[in-house]
C-alpha cells in the first residue's frame, strides 16, 4: 500500500470508552507495507439524546485531539465515531471542515464515510444494525432517510453505555445482519465503531450475497481514500475495500 515510497500515517479520533476500533484497525492493516494508524481519544461514555450525552460531541475537544494527531504529520484525520448518524450529516460536515481548517489535514467522519460509500456504490436500501436504544435508532433512520437512504430494515440492541457495546457477541451481531438481509436490504451497515462486526463481515457477505459494511472498516476505507492511497491490498475484509 506504500505510495511512492512514503509512509502513509492515518489519524483517528477515538471515543474514550471504545475498545474495538484500535485492535480491529490493526488487524486489517497487519502486513501492509507503509501504512500506519494513529489514535487520539476524546471522552465519550454514554450514547443517548439527552443534553449531557449529546454534549460529548462538542467540537472543541475534537479539535484539541486533532491537533495532537497533526503533530504526527498524518495524511488524513477521521472522527472514528458514528455520532453523526444521529446528530445529522451536516454536523459532521461542519466538524470535518473545522478539523481541516485547524490542522490543514483532510478530514472526515464515520457517518460521512458511510454516506460516501453508499453513494459510490449506488446503495439506497440499508439494513441498519446498531447497539443503540430505540430513540437513537429512530433518529438515525430519520436522518438517513432525509438523505435518500431507506433504513426501514433495522435491528438494535437497546444499549446506551458505550463500553458495553464491545461486549456484544458476534453471534448477536450476525443474527441482526441476517435479519435485515432477509427484509430485502441491499447492504447491511453495522453502525458503531465499538461493535465487533469487522471480523465477521466477509463471511456474512459470502453467506448472504450482500455487502456488509462495518463501521471500523468503513472509517479505515475513508481514511485511506482521503490520504490518496488505494485499498486494493486489503483482501479478505469484505466488499468495502473493493476498488471497483
Amino acid at each position: 500500500m506504500r505510495e511512492s515510497g512514503r509512509t502513509i500515517r492515518l489519524g483517528m479520533l477515538t471515543p474514550s470508552s471504545n475498545s474495538v476500533l484500535e485492535p480491529m484497525t490493526a488487524r486489517i492493516l497487519a502486513g501492509q507495507d507503509g501504512v500506519t494508524a494513529h489514535f487520539s481519544r476524546v471522552r465519550v461514555t454514554q450514547i443517548g439524546l439527552s443534553a449531557v450525552a449529546l454534549g460529548q460531541f462538542a467540537q472543541e475537544p475534537m479539535l484539541a485531539a486533532a491537533d495532537l494527531l497533526a503533530d504526527a504529520r498524518v495524511a488524513s484525520i477521521l472522527w472514528n465515531g458514528t455520532a453523526g448518524a444521529w446528530l445529522g450529516f451536516d454536523n459532521d460536515v461542519a466538524l470535518a471542515a473545522a478539523v481541516t481548517e485547524r490542522t490543514g489535514v483532510p478530514a472526515s467522519t464515520s457517518a460521512l464515510a458511510f454516506r460516501d460509500l453508499f453513494r459510490r456504490r449506488g446503495i439506497e436500501r440499508i439494513g441498519l444494525v446498531t447497539p443503540y436504544t430505540g430513540d437513537v435508532q429512530a433518529r438515525i433512520q430519520a436522518n438517513w432517510r432525509s438523505d435518500g437512504f431507506d433504513c426501514s430494515a433495522e435491528r438494535h440492541l437497546g444499549l446506551s453505555e458505550n463500553f458495553e457495546f464491545a461486549l456484544a457477541r458476534t453471534s448477536e451481531i450476525a443474527g441482526m445482519v441476517r435479519a435485515v438481509a432477509a427484509e430485502g436490504a441491499q447492504a447491511a451497515a453495522i453502525v458503531c465503531t465499538n461493535l465487533a462486526g469487522g471480523a465477521i463481515a466477509a463471511a456474512l457477505e459470502a453467506e448472504l450475497g450482500i455487502p456488509v459494511y462495518d463501521s471500523v472498516a468503513v472509517s479505515l476505507w475513508k481514511a485511506i481514500d482521503l490520504a490518496g492511497a488505494s485499498t486494493e491490498a486489503l483482501i479478505g475484509w469484505g466488499d468495502v475495500f473493493a476498488t471497483a
